[in-house]
């Protein structure tokens, strides 16, 4: 049997203004927001490098020159190339990752600037058409995802879409792509753009090729660590609360018994 290559390649989506996170991210950008005196930047450029990752893509817009300074002066062996989106105030990031078509030219990791997660959790992701799932709670928002008997993401489910999707997983916002999966979605996102609908999420091309059959990945449980997806002071404060302590309080979490005003609120970007 052939073995599948690991991807060495990520793409860190970091161009977006982080509104939700105010007075925080007026001055700063929300990659750089400390849990317990982390930067979220640098838990993420941890976890690539533990994994054997050797390129990081980041596209940047909102206070670009700090990301810069930041990574400059951070101890790290990854080669960091920066692509630039200049509409970063009126785009999403569905237009930051279009803008990065021509320099990604290789396999890769897709992930976005405010997830912070226990580092062992990356380790399946390093192989080509994964994505990131978790056990779907009603405090969740966002994309989800439906099954098939093997595991393999059937179709793709936007936030505000409408009905009632039964037994739909969280995505968790990261994705590991082949080059063959990202020719076919290159495609997607130039439509898309030429369209003028640039103030979409990225997820919108993985619907339309799930429901075409041309994007059906294997899905990584995020359910056995901890991952919180940062938008607003409240779910800092529930991460730092989350990643400072053991199991209960991601027990807690699950359960549902934190208060509802530090619940997880997703896709922000």
């Amino acid at each position: 049997m052939l073995s599948i290559p690991c991807v060495k390649t990520a793409v860190l989506l970091a161009a977006g203004t982080g509104s939700r996170l105010s007075p925080l991210t007026d001055v700063t950008h929300k990659c750089l927001t400390e849990v317990h005196g982390t930067p979220i930047l640098k838990q993420q450029v941890s976890c690539l490098e533990r994994w054997g990752f050797e390129t990081l893509i980041v596209v940047v817009g909102h206070c670009a020159q700090d990301i810069r300074e930041y990574l400059d002066h951070c101890e790290t062996n990854l080669k960091i190339r920066y692509v630039f989106n200049p509409k970063y105030r009126t785009t999403n990031n569905l237009y930051s990752l279009w803008l990065a078509r021509k320099v990604i030219m290789q396999p890769f990791l897709l992930l976005e600037c405010d997830l912070f997660f226990d580092t062992f959790l990356l380790a399946p992701m390093r192989y080509p058409d994964r994505v990131a799932i978790a056990t779907q709670h009603p405090w969740m928002n966002g994309t989800t995802v439906t099954l098939d008997d093997s595991q393999r993401v059937k179709m793709f489910h936007l936030a505000g879409s409408g009905g009632d999707v039964v037994k739909a997983w969280k995505t968790v916002n990261i994705y590991s792509l082949s080059l063959a999966t990202w020719e076919r979605m290159k495609v997607g996102l130039d439509s898309y753009v030429a369209s003028g609908r640039v103030n979409e999420y990225y997820e919108v091309v993985f619907r339309d090729m799930s429901a075409g059959g041309c994007f059906n990945p294997k899905s990584v449980s995020f359910d056995d660590g901890n991952w919180y997806e940062i938008d607003t002071l409240a779910d800092l404060a529930l991460a730092e609360r989350l990643f400072v302590l053991p199991t209960p309080p991601a027990d807690q979490l699950r359960d549902g018994i934190l208060p509802l005003d530090v619940s997880h609120q997703s896709h922000h970007g």
